[in-house]
């Protein structure tokens, strides 16, 4: 590697590199972003996330060619405090929340983030997702404390948006190293069905069919029904569920689904969208593991930024998304796992291979808190 910093080619992984770009305070440069398309460059989405990172930060260098094809990042320092952002409409709230959960606890000052935009869309994890599965992850790691919290204050859905949340997050010096081997079986079934701008009774309806399915396995479920009304409906109509199921060790395993943007593709019902999130809440603790398919990569960066001593989770199968993730924690903090999978026998009933990953932190300490 030249002393440049890191080099990518791409549009894929966005995210991730900007992130950890900014976490292990490399500059990266990106060069052909969608060079072959019809429309070259940086998407409105990707802007609107690098103007979220020159927010949150102090004294980042961005620079981006004519086109947008290339983008030249160089990380300041993580400063925090009170930012708003107002999300493109393309993806949801969530895609960049997930950036900002990876960044907050390194901030100088404690962060409160105003987001406004899509709340729930099928394509990105919803924000009810991420306070039901992320935030008790993070939690392990020793973030918590009365200022962490996200909260849903109107939901909005695609394609309209109008949604707005707050999150807000302490700052840690160090992230504590954890083991988190056995899952143990699943204790209870949560949920929130949400339904906007349509008939409250179609909350209902998602909960009823949900339950047929889940009924069969576990007598402890309790799902809840939020019909936001008025104002803080957004602008678009559409309703959904996100399920959250408990183990008795305190991992969360969540699947979810939202209906269709309004005019996009064929329209559900209710009762299909509570069925089939439930089938992938099942097919999600078959995959098992102590962190959910979409908590994996947040997981492994906490484990990476932990003091040096070893920390071990069991994950289920990793998704291409985390392996592609691991790549980039290799290339910004020389940081390689050990991967050892695990295979249940038959009669074990434990679902899926699992992957039980292990690392020694990098030591990593927070050089931008101030000290009292």
């Amino acid at each position: 590697m030249a002393s440049h910093g890191l080099a990518y080619d791409g549009c894929n992984f966005f995210r991730q590199r900007l992130v950890l770009s900014t976490l292990s305070g490399k500059r990266v440069k990106i060069k052909n972003i969608r060079s072959k398309d019809d429309n070259p460059g940086l998407r409105d989405f990707e802007a609107s996330l690098i103007r979220l990172l020159d927010k949150v930060t102090n004294g980042s260098r961005i620079e981006i060619n004519q086109t947008g094809t290339v983008l030249f990042y160089q990380p300041g320092l993580l400063f925090g405090g009170s930012v708003e952002h107002d999300c493109n409409l393309q993806r949801s709230v969530g895609y960049y929340l997930e950036a900002l959960l990876m960044l907050a606890p390194f901030m100088k000052t404690s962060l409160k983030a105003t987001l406004r935009g899509v709340t729930n869309d099928p394509t990105d994890p919803t924000v009810d997702m991420l306070k039901s599965t992320a935030l008790p992850l993070m939690k392990k790691f020793g973030i918590d404390g009365e200022g962490f919290d996200l909260k849903v204050v109107k939901r909005g859905m695609a394609p309209g948006g109008g949604g707005e949340v707050v999150f807000t997050c302490p700052v840690r010096r160090t992230i504590r190293p954890v083991q988190l081997t056995d899952p143990a079986k699943i204790k209870r079934i949560r949920g929130v069905a949400y339904s906007v701008r349509v008939s409250p009774q179609m909350a209902n309806r998602i909960v009823e069919s949900a339950r047929g399915v889940l009924n069969q396995f576990i007598p402890d479920i309790y799902i809840y029904t939020d019909h936001m009304k008025g104002a803080n409906s957004g602008k678009s109509p559409g309703f959904g569920l996100t399920l959250v199921a408990e183990t008795l060790n305190g991992s969360f395993l969540s699947a979810e689904m939202s209906s269709m943007p309004q005019g996009q593709g064929d329209p559900m019902l209710p009762e299909d969208l509570g069925r089939n999130c439930a089938k992938l809440l099942l097919e999600e603790v078959h995959r098992g593991g102590c962190v959910d398919s979409s908590n994996q990569s947040l997981a492994l960066l906490l484990m990476t930024l932990g003091q040096q001593d070893v920390s071990k989770v069991l994950l289920g199968p990793l998704s291409p998304y985390t392996i592609e993730f691991l790549r980039h924690i290799r290339d910004f903090f020389q940081l390689m796992f050990k991967i050892e999978v695990q295979k249940p026998s038959e009669d074990e009933r434990k679902g899926g291979d699992k992957v039980l990953m292990t690392c020694v932190g990098v030591g990593y300490s927070n050089i931008n808190k101030t000290i009292k």
